[in-house]
């Protein structure tokens, strides 16, 4: 028996990168609240990683919306709210793209380095 979680290793990991993006759309799941608070722990100590929170924006089917799932994702807003962490919402794919790489030509124009 292993005696840490595979999610520790992936922790490990959020705790080392320089960015840290999270998607979400109808739910917040445990593993990815766990590493979005591994990566604002890690931020607070070290300034990095830098967080970029996206929401999908899309209708969802009521009938077959699970209510603890949107819960969970309100409630993390609710959070994020809390934190002064802005979110960005975007609508499909190329969307999602455009305002990542609008971030990322942000952060180079800052001189932003990985070194």
């Amino acid at each position: 028996m292993a005696e840490t979680r595979l999610q520790d290793e992936y922790n490990k990991e959020v705790r080392d990168c320089d960015v840290f993006v999270s998607l979400f759309f109808t739910k917040t799941g445990k593993f990815t609240r766990e590493e979005f608070d591994t990566a604002y722990r890690q931020f607070k100590k070290a300034g990095k990683p830098l967080i970029y929170t996206f929401f999908k924006n899309a209708d969802i089917k009521t009938g077959s919306a699970n209510k603890q799932d949107l819960k969970s994702l309100w409630a993390f807003q609710e959070t994020l709210s809390e934190l002064g962490h802005f979110h960005t919402g975007y609508d499909n794919v190329e969307h999602l793209k455009r305002q990542f790489k609008d971030q990322l030509e942000k952060l180079l124009e800052k001189g932003f380095s990985t070194g």
